[in-house]
């Protein structure tokens, strides 16, 4: 995986570092924009997420269909311990794993209609509770993200080559 710095929309400059000291970077405030150049990769960067996340944790997935998503999402609940399958809930919108070593909640709003429909499956305990949260296409839902939700971004880099990917993941009011 690559790392690199830049200049954020406000002319500030962003922070390079590795995929280890990410969460520690989101703490203080930086982005990151990091290259993966394989399923692979994509899928060791979740892990290494999951393996940092905490209590209270929401996390906003985005990107378009095909970008890596899902794969990232099953290396976030790797990182997490959960070993069974995981895959992205597009027609239940929610799926909860227990048996890793914090409850995960796996949503996935491509579907959602109306943000007031995540009120009817239980949305607030889940983003306010003990567990972790990762919403598939948060951006849909953005006004009722957490504050400091840490948005993720996956856009895929054809001209550098078709396993190419582009995530960018920071921690912005609302994130997007």
């Amino acid at each position: 995986m690559g790392n690199a710095g830049g200049m954020d929309k406000n002319g500030l400059a962003e922070e390079t570092f590795t995929a280890q000291t990410l969460a520690e970077a989101l703490e203080g405030g930086a982005r990151a924009e990091i290259w993966t150049g394989s399923w692979q990769e994509t899928f060791a960067l979740g892990r290494q997420m999951g393996e940092s996340s905490r209590p209270g944790q929401v996390y906003a997935l985005v990107g378009d269909l095909g970008v890596g998503k899902t794969v990232f999402t099953q290396g976030f609940a790797s990182g997490l311990g959960i070993a069974g399958p995981v895959n992205s809930p597009t027609f239940t919108i929610l799926q909860t794993y227990e048996d890793g070593r914090l409850p995960f909640y796996h949503f996935d709003v491509y579907r959602i209609q109306d943000v007031e429909e995540m009120d009817e499956i239980g949305y607030e305990d889940c983003f306010y509770g003990e567990g972790v949260c990762l919403v598939e296409w948060g951006n849909l839902i953005q006004e009722i993200l957490p504050e400091n939700s840490i948005c993720v971004t996956i856009e895929k880099d054809l001209e550098r080559g078709f396993d190419d990917r582009r995530i960018l993941v920071g921690r912005e009011p609302k994130g997007f």
